[in-house]
């Protein structure tokens, strides 16, 4: 197997059907030239041109043939996949009945079934619910050119009545990558909750992300109620975090001589495409090890999800910087406040923190390209807002108008090119601009992005990750291995992992939501 950080950096090479065969990708998935934003029909063109296996449309049986591609795609792998004699059990998580767990337990599994909480298997969520009559409707996400409604529908999250580990058999570890994100410790306390719920006594965490499978000088962190009951109530992460890790084969190596039987993985799309590989790796070498994901991104930027923890307290926390930038701003002569906020390749932290603020001038993501200069230029329209209203406020994405900043080379530890700094270089560039045209302006920039990553989460991202650590233990109990749970159009799903590492969900420029921010922020088009 190669290293971890390759095949984070690349889609899984046991899957290549993956991005050419994802019907519903649209604008918000991809990042589409600017002359097909305000064109949506050729969106489709354009999408079935990047697709080596596309639809045929002419065919009658279409949306059947369709309906039975997603349904094969979304199936989620089990146990049984690679154990098919293996018997389920009574669940032991029951929430009318709480018998404490004692040295009897084994071979004793009490059921009630005049409990109605369980999930059945064939329970779905539907994943798109507006109907769009047309290409040409904002915000348009159509499988065919004539935008026909075809439901797609995935699998719900929650308790199963039968179950297929034994509590008393189950060593369970939990893992956090990546860079940190408010409510880390939140998802890590509620799953050693739900797991004591199940009966399990053997929780152990891994520290330092997937760095703490293979260096000798880290060891499992032992975990129980008693040890995480306040974690939330700070920001960080208990376990702690890093990027990159052994190769797969040596992670895996790892879980067989540390017996654990359920790994709870929390992190974005490399941590996750890290997940899958190690999935595949346990069933190549038939372990009957479950592995969860819990999508962990700041930048909301996991396909099919509503949104991922940590975005709304960092949406929330922005407000902060904004109006702190705001207030220099305004409280100088020809003010300017610059604001960079986290988001690589997907603009929704700066999006969603400018529409909420309502003190934003201009707002700048990836998915949007501008020009800085020229007539057309932001500097020119920061002219105009001195001149009209006497001091602006912008708001940046970090990945935003990379093409103008000098490439470098250098990537990280997950193989993410190192951007340069686009909030400098526009403060830069300002100062400069309005000192060549001989008028006064009083630049300010903030960059609030570690103060950000490490907030304890909010209550609404409190309530999510509760929830998310609750259905991760659900999944795994219920034998599913190499899924995601998250938030799908309201409510919670379990996904298999593929599906949402093809690449980052991304701003539909053609969107409302972005339309909202525009019509707020009253910026022209900058190109």
């Amino acid at each position: 197997m190669g290293s971890l950080s390759h095949v984070i950096t690349t889609t899984n090479p046991t899957l290549p059907h993956l991005i050419p065969t994802r019907p519903h990708i649209n604008s918000r998935f991809l990042p589409l030239p600017r002359a097909t934003v305000s064109k949506k029909a050729t969106v489709f063109a354009e999408l079935s041109h990047r697709s080596s296996s596309s639809i045929d449309f002419s065919d009658p049986d279409w949306k059947v043939k369709f309906q039975k591609d997603f349904e094969a795609r979304f199936r989620l792998p089990h146990v049984t996949d690679i154990f098919p004699d293996f018997p389920p059990i009574p669940s032991t998580f029951c929430l009318k009945m709480r018998t404490p767990i004692d040295k009897d337990f084994p071979g004793h599994y009490s059921s009630d079934e005049e409990w109605h909480g369980y999930i059945n298997n064939n329970d779905r969520v539907l994943l798109k619910t507006i109907y769009y009559s047309s290409p040409t409707s904002a915000g348009a996400e159509c499988i065919d050119p004539d935008c026909t409604w075809v439901e797609q529908w995935v699998h719900r999250a929650g308790p199963r009545e039968k179950i297929y580990f034994k509590p008393e058999e189950v060593k369970a570890a939990i893992v956090t990558c990546g860079g940190l994100c408010p409510g880390l410790n939140d998802v890590i306390r509620q799953i050693v909750i739900t797991l004591e719920i199940y009966g399990v006594k053997k929780i152990v965490g891994i520290p330092f992300g997937y760095r703490g499978f293979s260096d000798k000088e880290l060891t499992e962190v032992p975990l129980s109620r008693k040890v995480v009951q306040n974690i939330h109530l700070s920001g960080g992460s208990l376990l702690g975090v890093s990027r990159g890790g052994p190769g797969v084969s040596d992670i895996v190596d790892s879980l067989e001589e540390r017996g654990i039987s359920m790994l709870f993985v929390l992190g974005g799309n490399g941590t996750h495409a890290g997940a899958n590989a190690i999935h595949d790796e346990c069933r190549k070498r038939r372990l009957k090890v479950s592995v969860i994901g819990v999508p962990k991104t700041i930048d909301n930027d996991i396909l099919l999800m509503d949104k991922t923890f940590g975005f709304d307290t960092a949406v929330e926390e922005a407000q902060r910087a904004i109006n702190s930038a705001y207030i220099e701003a305004h409280s100088a002569y020809h003010g300017i406040g610059v604001v960079k906020l986290m988001g690589r390749s997907s603009g929704f932290i700066a999006m969603q923190a400018s529409l909420s603020s309502g003190q934003v001038d201009i707002c700048l993501i990836p998915e949007v390209p501008f020009n800085l200069h020229g007539p057309h230029g932001v500097l020119s329209h920061l002219k105009y807002l001195l001149e009209t209203k006497g001091s602006a406020v912008v708001c940046v994405a970090e990945g935003a108008g990379q093409n103008l900043l000098q490439k470098t080379n250098a990537t990280d530890a997950s193989g993410n090119i190192v951007f340069g700094d686009i909030g400098v270089y526009i403060q830069q560039e300002t100062k400069k601009y309005f000192k060549e045209i001989g008028v006064h302006a009083d630049v300010k920039y903030i960059d609030p992005t570690y103060m950000i990553r490490a907030c304890r989460a909010n209550a609404s991202d409190g309530i999510l990750c509760t929830v998310l650590g609750q259905n991760a233990v659900h999944g795994a109990f219920a034998g599913y291995s190499g899924i995601t749970v998250g938030l799908c159009n309201t409510h919670y799903a379990y996904i298999p992992i593929p599906e949402v590492i093809s690449h980052p969900r991304l701003v539909d420029p053609n969107s409302r939501m972005w339309h909202r921010c525009l019509t707020s922020t009253g910026q022209p088009d900058f190109i």
